[in-house]
């Protein structure tokens, strides 16, 4: 897909608040394993291994290409990173091509 100019641009401009946005959901689920009653030694691995397994993820990092755009953003649906709504002011073309995707 050939991703237009106002889109690149605004999909930069997004990106690093969508990151921050999930971050804080996944710290919030960091707390919430913190405070369970597990022992102290179940929580520190149980919290090792979901955080290694987070921050590879798109709602931690993601290259910033033109051309992984696309594919960047169905990965931030597809973990809940981001929703539909979250793309209502990109070209109606890039919207109607990962719907596409979505729904198929």
């Amino acid at each position: 897909m050939d991703i237009s100019k106002s889109d690149w641009i605004l999909y930069r401009e997004r990106i690093g608040d969508w990151q921050e946005r999930y971050m804080e959901r996944l710290c919030q689920k960091y707390v919430e394993l913190l405070q369970s009653d597990k022992l102290p030694s179940d929580k520190f691995w149980a919290l090792n291994k979901q955080i290694n397994k987070d921050k590879n993820g798109p709602g931690v990092i993601v290259t910033l290409k033109r051309s992984n755009m696309f594919y960047d953003i169905l990965r931030l649906l597809n973990d809940g990173v981001i929703s539909l709504d979250d793309l209502k002011d990109f070209s109606q073309g890039f919207q109607d091509e990962i719907k596409a995707v979505v729904r198929s």
